[in-house]
């Protein structure tokens, strides 16, 4: 029978189910006016999203590359068919560097045939200031070319692979000072922001300059794409004749855009047609096909719109925020339709709208407060430093706003305006789980129990096997370029992730040794004619001295030697170089001056500035790290090199610093530990809160839980027995499923408590909502996880994880609602001592 409704109740019904067209209406009107401002939708694959927010190693990584200078380029390995130094080999290349020259947005392109050869042969420090060989010149010798290339310290691991059969060419992209401009202005602003209160003034600035920014950098990167897809086709004219791959940060940006772009195509494609096949089979009539995808539709669009009106802009980590909006969306939809046909079956003779009314007043507050625990696993995010998964929490809370609202609005005012259609009778083919899973847990509760603290501890104890190590390369599967291209030149070509080592030379105490070192040695006559140097001059050339140079090549070799490291270039490298000129013997004070005043100043560009800030008295040291080391230790190499540095080599702690795209993201893994635990932390007292303001009982709060704690546990010690690491995509994945999963929870024991009411029998009970929600719970479930599936058809591997990880989690987090809950609530009671009215065909109330 149908209650009288409240007066919250009588004003929806007045509102909503008394003028449905109006409300449709007003839904549409709202969904096309955010339908226009979805043209602002953008997507990010910069390197910002994988730092932490207000690094300061940040801040420090900005200030070394305003103080080097940095060029961007794209890096294209050229692997020839035939022997890379023969003449059809060095045309093919010499075409391939000309049509690359040829494309808009390429300033230089540069090659082996353009580099500098001093081996071949050997040239003296006075021809440096000349014309230098190169494999252009005619009179070259190809086969000491071979060997300068094999043993140069300047080309191997860089220009050229070791074994001679692949090399690299640079593509030198313009310097682009209106976006660094741009850029530096906004990051000030929002550093300001952070230490100190804005004047409305500078906040209007920082608003004003961010736009432009994002439109300036939104043109930037369609232009940039466009040279990207030139120099692929170009790449396509010459794969008969040599193996080729395209990397360099500006590619990796791009092609993750395309993934994200591939992503939300086909997550949101496939979850809506899987959602169509799923609603087919469930319910078999079209209106329960039509009515949901329709929820599932606007909602979407909706938040599409809601994404470009508010400038928030989608990453890889929030890649599948269109599937889990469908998702989110589907399961409450479900949840009202399965209720609504119970009702249908049990008030056969009520009016329509009285029953969507009851539908709606017995399954709006379960499906509030599954919401708000859904939202609270998704606000949890926010509280992480990673300002990805930050924008990600609160994309996911706004979205799950969206849905609970359109969901409550468009599906009961669309069903009102449809007829009643002949209720439909359960079929018991293929839902036989349901009765057998009540059946299992009343004759095996001691066992679930049991088996589920057992599980429990296994999962604990994988959960302390748990890493943040991960590769970047390992993020995309083997056949995308961005995986090929990176391990070509991470293997062939020095390594990949870039590290700098930043040291500040202690000026006293090189004035020392300086004061004390012994006068240059005879060179022959070799430098008579150079009797300036006789005199001291405030010149940047007497900076390079003998004792200065002596300790970077300490440090050079120091990095170069270990094992993770591929290539390095510092001062170290051109000191390798330059005692070639003077029979592999280190230069004096005399010898560094000279070599500096003849270096010419395009060289000095090329070999000096990247490397030394004569001003800050510092030096720089270009770490090329070999990320597709399958046991490399980030954190491991990190603090070994800052130890070994400080206690062997003797450097002060102050004048060391690391930086770097290699140390942004150790941070970021790092904080990965930290930022799990408080996340889950945070959900599970939100959670507890929530439970008990809904179920008002402690016991009952603990008891709801258990369930949920179990089944992200499981999933966490599954990833730590598996050896799979947490990184930024699978971080999220304890808050979400315990989010979603708790769902279940909800609205097992809302019914179960509604039904324990009719009879107070636990068992009984147990029964009814088996047979009643526990559908719902299966047919939501099932959606959910199939959902997720659908993410390992993604090119980026941490969605893959997240997706099936995630939909593991609602597996067993089902399994936990309909056989360890209810085993709880039947031995601890919290409703309280059953009946003691014994029936024929069940047991006493007093057993159960």
């Amino acid at each position: 029978m149908i209650r009288s409704p409240s007066p919250i109740v009588r004003l929806y019904d007045r509102l909503i189910l008394g003028k449905p067209a109006w409300v449709i209406v007003i839904v549409l009107a709202v969904a096309a006016f955010l339908a226009y401002h979805a043209r602002s939708f953008r997507l990010d694959a910069s390197a910002e999203t994988l730092v932490l927010e207000g690094d300061q190693d940040l801040e420090y990584a900005r200030l070394i590359s305003t103080r080097y200078g940095q060029q961007e380029f794209l890096f294209l390995a050229f692997t020839p068919k035939n022997d890379l130094l023969n003449d059809d080999s060095l045309k093919v290349l010499d075409r391939l560097q000309k049509d690359l020259q040829q494309l808009d947005g390429v300033e230089s392109v540069f090659t082996i045939l353009d580099a500098p050869l001093l081996e071949s042969p050997r040239v003296s420090i006075k021809e440096l200031a000349g014309a230098i060989r190169t494999l252009r010149s005619p009179s070259v010798d190809r086969e000491l070319a071979r060997v300068e290339f094999q043993c140069s310290a300047l080309y191997r691991n860089l220009l050229i692979s070791p074994d001679l059969k692949t090399t690299a060419l640079q593509i030198n992209l313009p310097t682009d000072e209106r976006y660094r401009e741009l850029l530096n202005r906004r990051n000030r602003l929002r550093a300001q922001k952070v230490d100190e209160q804005l004047s409305p003034a500078e906040a209007a600035e920082l608003r004003s300059v961010s736009r432009e920014f994002r439109q300036y950098r939104d043109t930037m990167r369609a232009e940039r794409h466009r040279l990207i897809v030139s120099i692929r086709a170009v790449m396509d004219r010459y794969r008969k004749d040599a193996d080729l791959f395209l990397g360099g940060v500006s590619m990796i940006a791009d092609d993750l855009i395309r993934f994200i772009k591939n992503d939300l195509q086909v997550f949101g494609l496939g979850v809506l047609i899987f959602l169509v096949i799923t609603l087919s089979i469930i319910f078999r009539q079209p209106r329960w096909v039509l009515l949901p995808m329709a929820c599932c539709a606007v909602s979407a669009l909706n938040m599409i719109g809601l994404l470009g009106l508010f400038g928030w802009e989608v990453t890889v980590i929030s890649s599948n925020f269109i599937s889990l909006q469908l998702i989110i969306t589907m399961a409450i939809a479900i949840h009202l339709i399965v209720r609504y046909r119970e009702l249908q079956l049990q008030q056969p003779t009520a009016l329509q709208r009285e029953l969507v009314l009851e539908t709606v007043r017995l399954k709006f507050k379960p499906c509030l407060y599954a919401a708000l625990t859904t939202m609270a696993g998704f606000g949890s995010l926010v509280f992480c430093d990673i300002l990805p998964v930050i924008t990600f929490g609160w994309m996911m809370i706004a979205g799950i706003m969206v849905s609970l609202i359109i969901t409550f609005l468009l599906l009961p005012a669309s069903l009102v305006m449809m007829k009643k259609s002949r209720p439909a009778i359960r079929r018991n083919s293929g839902f036989a789980l349901m009765p057998a899973l009540a059946r299992f847990t009343e004759k095996n509760g001691s066992a679930i129990l049991i088996a589920s603290v057992g599980l429990l501890a296994l999962s604990i104890m994988g959960v302390f096997r748990l890493e943040v190590e991960n590769s970047f390369i390992d993020y995309f599967k083997q056949r995308t370029e961005i995986y090929q291209g990176m391990k070509v030149i991470d293997q062939q070509l020095g390594g990949t992730t870039p590290l700098d080592v930043i040291i500040d030379l202690d000026a006293a105490e090189f004035a020392v040794q300086t004061a004390a070192a012994p006068p240059p040695a005879d060179n022959g006559g070799e430098f008579d004619e150079f009797s300036e140097f006789d005199q001291p001059v405030a010149d940047d050339r007497y900076w390079f001295t003998a004792a200065k140079m002596a300790r970077v090549v300490q440090i050079h070799q120091y990095l170069h030697s270990l094992p993770e490291t591929g290539k390095v270039l510092s001062l170290g490298t051109l000191m390798e170089v330059a005692e070639g000129f003077n029979d592999g013997k280190p230069l004096d004070n005399f010898q560094l001056a000279l070599l500096y005043g003849e270096i010419p100043d395009n060289y000095k560009a090329q070999l000096l500035a990247p490397f030394v800030s004569v001003e800050h008295d510092q030096v720089r040291f270009f770490v090329r790290v070999k990320d597709s080391l399958k046991d490399l230790k980030r954190n491991v190499l990190l603090q070994k090199i800052r130890r070994d540095l400080v206690q062997d080599l003797e450097l002060k702690p102050d004048h060391l610093r690391l930086t770097g795209l290699l140390v942004l993201y150790n941070n970021m893994l790092q904080n990965l530990f930290d930022s799990q635990i408080l996340t889950l932390g945070i959900t599970l007292l939100a959670l507890l809160g929530m439970f008990l303001l809904l179920f008002r009982s402690v016991k009952l709060a603990l008891i709801a839980i258990f369930p949920n704690l179990l089944s992200i546990a499981t999933v966490l010690g599954f990833m730590g027995w598996m050896n799979i690491p947490l990184d930024m995509m699978t971080i999220t994945i304890a808050a979400i499923s315990v989010g979603i999963a708790v769902d279940d929870t909800i609205h097992y024991i809302h019914r179960f408590t509604a039904e324990f009411a009719k009879d107070r029998n636990y068992l009984a009970t147990m029964h009814r909502c088996h047979q009643s929600i526990g559908y719902a719970m299966y047919y939501t479930s099932v959606t959910i996880i199939i959902g997720f599936s659908i993410l390992a058809l993604s090119n980026f591997i941490p969605s893959i994880y997240f997706g099936l990880l995630t939909g593991l989690a609602m597996l067993i987090a089902l399994a936990a609602a309909l056989t360890l809950l209810p085993e709880l609530l039947m031995v601890f009671k919290p409703f309280g001592p059953p009946a003691r009215q014994p029936t024929e065909d069940q047991p006493t109330s007093e057993t159960r």
